[in-house]
């Protein structure tokens, strides 16, 4: 297949994309309905009780989307805080599990096609990233087999009190984008001063200089100018925050994206970016979580016939249509309104994460 029709069949993908990532939640719904090990006596009651979880899963499937971190990182605070207080059922830690590993999949995959379609993903850090991570990913995910739950959930806590003091001190100056229509930088494919490449959609592109600095133009004709500069800050941060997402499926997205806006990467741009990198890595996370229990003694295994699959249903197309809303308010939202955003959210969740720790909850 020649290179051509590649970038054909990819920028086809990728405009109809929507299409795609509806159909998956859809084809998922009617496996578990006509597939999963559900309950014998399983009738219109079991599937429709929990409708409204919908309406939180999409809130927050929105929210955390919008700034790039992980779905677990609302979702398991939420299943522990507020769903007990609305239903009068405490829900298991393999039960919590299950939930927010399969809702955030969806959401994440979800939300990554979105911000590539819209240009918005430098894949070639995106991958740098991922591949740096992965042994601590993996490391984390083991380690939960024998590190106390408290211990891991007090460590992640400090952790996203320090990453929300960072946010709010960075300089994010450089976050806003350009204005690739004016009269001074034209998106041109003739010549023009900012790229704009056939195989994307809108007038978006993307170029490396000699120097090292890239110039990406997103499909609504702006422009953003950075450098890749900064791996060994990005390394050290995306490192931590990989074993955190091992050992409590959150951690990767909310330390690493603080290191992509310290190293001058704008705040679209490394939201974006760090979609696929928290995707990937969520994805592995859970296999090793589904898995790694064969290899490590008295460790849990995640029993599908005990899979609340009657909140699944409706949170995963939850997450999903949150996922394909958040590059549009990513774009329509000031910058600095969701630096402040992303430093609360932190604040908040270390607090819950604490309360977690010292057994308050």
């Amino acid at each position: 297949m020649t290179t051509s029709s590649t970038d054909s069949i990819q920028k086809t993908f990728l405009k109809y994309q929507h299409v795609f990532v509806f159909l998956a939640p859809l084809l998922f719904i009617m496996s578990v309905y006509f597939v999963a090990p559900t309950p014998a006596d399983a009738d219109a009651g079991y599937w429709l009780e929990y409708w409204w979880l919908f309406i939180f899963f999409l809130v927050g499937a929105t929210i955390v989307n919008t700034v790039g971190i992980s779905g677990s990182a609302l979702f398991v605070p939420f299943l522990i805080f507020i769903f007990p207080l609305l239903t009068g059922e405490t829900l298991d830690s393999q039960t919590l599990v299950k939930i927010g590993l399969i809702s955030e999949s969806f959401g994440l995959s979800s939300s990554a096609l979105a911000f590539i379609q819209y240009g918005l993903v430098d894949r070639k850090l995106a991958l740098s990233l991922v591949l740096g991570a992965v042994p601590f990913v993996v490391a984390g995910a083991l380690l939960s087999f024998v590190i106390p739950a408290p211990l891991f959930h007090a460590l992640l806590g400090i952790a996203l009190i320090a990453a929300s003091a960072l946010l709010f001190k960075a300089d994010l100056g450089h976050e806003e984008p350009g204005a690739a229509g004016d009269d001074e930088a034209e998106v041109s494919a003739d010549g023009g001063d900012l790229p704009n490449d056939d195989d994307k959609l809108g007038p978006a592109g993307v170029e490396t200089a000699e120097d090292g600095t890239v110039t990406r133009v997103d499909r609504d004709g702006d422009d953003y100018s950075y450098s890749r500069g900064g791996w060994l800050e990005r390394f050290g941060n995306y490192s931590i925050g990989g074993v955190f997402q091992g050992l409590a499926g959150f951690g990767v997205g909310e330390l690493g994206i603080i290191s992509m806006l310290r190293t001058n990467v704008p705040v679209r741009v490394a939201i974006g970016t760090n979609h696929i990198v928290v995707a990937l890595t969520a994805v592995l996370a859970s296999l090793v979580h589904v898995f790694g229990g064969a290899v490590v003694p008295g460790a849990h295994s995640l029993d599908l016939a005990s899979t609340r699959w009657d909140m699944v249903v409706w949170t995963v197309p939850a997450t999903v249509t949150g996922g394909q809303i958040a590059p549009y308010v990513s774009a329509a939202i000031d910058t600095s309104r969701i630096k402040k955003g992303v430093g609360v959210l932190f604040a908040v969740i270390a607090v819950a994460l604490f309360l977690m720790a010292s057994g308050a909850f």
